[in-house]
């Protein structure tokens, strides 16, 4: 079994694993220090029962190992290895930095963070710590080497878990520290503070500085404050996150060579620049949790694990955390309904992970997550929960071959964080352009005909893809827009959202406007933003209803493909079609929540996209191909059953599919064919 490309995450017979543990790895978060030692054994059996293959261990254990200053326990970890070693059951074992200690913040009360107000943030919660804080720092990477120079040999360990969910509660600290440590940033981006003048436009309202000393975080002030400031400052606080994060790792490689390394990711989070972060992953993992209470859920979660593989090329990736039923953290926590958890963790296998791990093994008794389901819920074995995590444990062996494949996309979505933070800067035209909302309706119209997509940053290479979508490039730097000009030109299909090319990496307008350097390839300009007021709706010729937002657009070249009937706007093109070089560029120039399936699915025919197979309304999709078969995963989201169109054999029941497979409600399938 191969552990991984180079020492972590390797390719053999066109196969690739996450980790030397073989098969899709089942399992989850198991916090033994919550519990009396006598019950390891019992939970060692019990995961043994369930077929766990991989424990997430330690991740919050920090006081547990490290009492005091220079006070160490490691005999309980010794001990609960070795015990899950001897049951067949590997261990991702944290770094446990997540969570500093009340004596080190005790010692040094500088590490809590400070907010943008002044407020000094205290303990008694997690991820109290400001990214800058050396203390901090040189804490976190003594306790990962001890960690390390302890464990590296152990026999249960297969990964190591890096930190947890940065950026969950803490992304930015305003403190003395940070600020330093900010004008050092700038200094490495800007060199010269006259260079820093020009990107930030500090002519504007006399905010010209004369040296970087005077220059402070973006603190709570008067009114607006700089754009561009806020912008540097964004990346930035993902730049300090992503520093902690790869000294951790580098402690990791010097000492423990070998052993693949990842954090855990929260899904399409906005604070935090993953096409960054992910160039330092062995593989990508994702904590992500759906709410039961959506019927849309299961769209945006599909977009989430897309956007998961994608990050790493499309290699296969880690589903690490889910809740097997409810959370505790919402309004209201509405559990899953028998067979959704069973659905909704075959989802993401289909969308490429190797593996499918839970919050958490067993319930909690005390603390901020008592009422956050687990595999092992509080009634224990007599439970529903129990019966639904022992019954998917042996399912998911059923299907064990399947890791290592991949799935690949003919159909890229453009997705660059810099322009989300750009776009929902303040004082703009419409607060409501967020980047989420924009998202969905594109996302969803693809997803809904078995047509599946990969995410890619704007400097991406494009070749192969029949079409491109970029539901919003608000942010957009004049030689991306040249890569997606000469994408078109050369054959290419290219379809651009609103209130796109308008702005440069300082978050200046482009001369002449939107769509600033996609002027020539969409050919037209935007005269003016016309934003839609709340409540309000703008009708198009095609029946289509503008939400949110319009633009009033001129033709230079681009032909009309719809036009707005009402209003300021009427007779004025809404989506227009340009042929550039030997391909075409269409461009949407108004948010169309409810009808955006009736422009994309054209412009997708267009290029040729084609689905993987026809499904029903409400089925999913997807393929995953290895060396030596193909899988179709079929997933049925509806209160009915359906009959989808397929041959092969179902490795969830082990009978030959001839035509059509029957899906239950919320039943699924995996049917396999070999390779040609």
């Amino acid at each position: 079994m191969s552990t991984g490309e180079g020492t972590n995450g390797g390719d053999r017979a066109g196969t690739r694993r996450l980790t030397r543990v073989p098969g899709l790895l089942y399992g989850g978060d198991y916090n033994p220090e919550q519990w009396p030692e006598e019950t390891w054994a019992e939970d060692a059996a019990l995961m043994r029962e369930a077929g766990v293959t991989l424990a997430t261990v330690g991740v919050f254990s920090w006081a547990r190992l490290q009492p005091g200053p220079d006070t160490w326990d490691f005999g309980w970890l010794d001990r609960l290895l070795d015990l899950l070693h001897a049951h067949g059951i590997a261990v991702d074992l944290a770094t446990a930095t997540a969570s500093p200690p009340a004596w080190l913040v005790r010692a040094h009360p500088g590490i809590l963070p400070v907010t943008a107000d002044g407020v000094r943030l205290e303990f008694g919660s997690r991820q109290h710590y400001c990214p800058s804080s050396p203390h901090y720092r040189e804490a976190a990477l003594r306790l990962t080497r001890a960690l390390a120079e302890r464990y590296a040999d152990h026999p249960a360990l297969a990964l190591w878990h890096i930190h947890n969910e940065y950026g969950d509660h803490v992304t930015a600290c305003f403190c003395p520290r940070s600020a330093a440590h900010f004008r050092a940033w700038l200094r490495e981006r800007y060199g010269t503070v006259d260079a820093l003048n020009f990107a930030w436009g500090t002519a504007f309202w006399s905010q010209r500085y004369g040296t970087y000393e005077e220059i402070e975080p973006p603190r709570t002030a008067p009114g607006p404050v700089n754009p561009t400031q806020l912008l540097d400052w964004r990346r930035f606080c993902s730049d300090a996150l992503l520093a902690l994060h790869r000294a951790e790792r580098d402690v990791l490689t010097e000492v423990s060579p070998g052993t693949p390394a990842t954090t855990n990711f929260m899904s399409m989070l906005k604070e935090l620049d993953y096409w960054r972060w992910a160039e330092h992953e062995d593989f990508v993992s994702d904590d992500a949790y759906p709410d039961p209470a959506d019927p849309r859920a299961h769209v945006t979660a599909s977009l989430n694990y897309d956007l998961m593989r994608s990050l790493k090329h499309g290699r296969p990736w880690l589903l690490m955390e889910q809740a097997p039923s409810a959370v505790s953290w919402r309004p209201v926590n509405v559990p899953k309904r028998p067979g959704l958890q069973r659905l909704w963790s075959l989802q993401a296998v289909a969308r490429g992970a190797d593996g499918v791990l839970y919050f958490q093994w067993r319930a909690s008794r005390a603390g901020a997550e008592k009422y956050h389901s687990a595999l092992l819920p509080h009634r224990g074995t007599a439970s529903r929960g129990w019966r639904e995590t022992v019954r998917f444990g042996a399912e998911l062996g059923s299907i064990a071959e399947v890791a290592g494949s991949r799935v690949t996309a003919s159909v890229a979505v453009v997705l660059d964080w810099e322009s989300w933070w750009a776009l929902e800067s303040d004082d703009h035209p419409s607060a409501r352009m967020r980047w989420p909302d924009l998202l969905r309706p594109w996302y969803a119209a693809p997803h809904a005909r078995g047509i599946t997509v990969d995410f890619v940053p704007p400097h991406a290479d494009l070749t192969g893809r029949r079409a491109v979508l970029a539901p919003s490039l608000h942010l957009l730097r004049t030689k991306d827009a040249r890569r997606l000009a000469a994408y078109v030109r050369e054959g290419g299909h290219l379809v651009v959202g609103p209130f796109s090319g308008v702005v440069d990496e300082h978050d200046h307008i482009h001369d002449g406007g939107a769509p600033g350097p996609l002027r020539d390839v969409l050919g037209l300009s935007v005269d003016e933003f016309w934003p839609v007021p709340d409540g309000q709706q703008v009708p198009l010729a095609s029946g289509g209803r503008a939400e949110v937002w319009s633009e009033w657009i001129e033709p230079h070249g681009a032909e009309t493909l719809d036009t707005y009937t009402e209003g300021p706007l009427a007779g004025r093109p809404a989506v227009t079609r340009h042929t550039y070089g030997a391909g075409v560029a269409r461009y949407v120039g108004c948010h169309l929540p409810g009808h955006l399936a009736d422009v994309l699915g054209p412009a997708l025919a267009e290029a040729g996209v084609t689905p993987c197979a026809p499904v029903p309304d409400g089925v999913e999709a997807t393929v995953r191909t290895g060396p030596e078969a193909s899988y179709l995963f079929l997933l049925n989201h509806t209160d009915r059953p359906v009959d989808v169109t397929a041959d092969g054999t179902d490795l969830l029941t082990g009978d030959p599919v001839r035509g059509s497979v029957r899906l239950a409600p919320l039943g699924a399938a995996v049917v396999r064919t070999p390779a040609p």
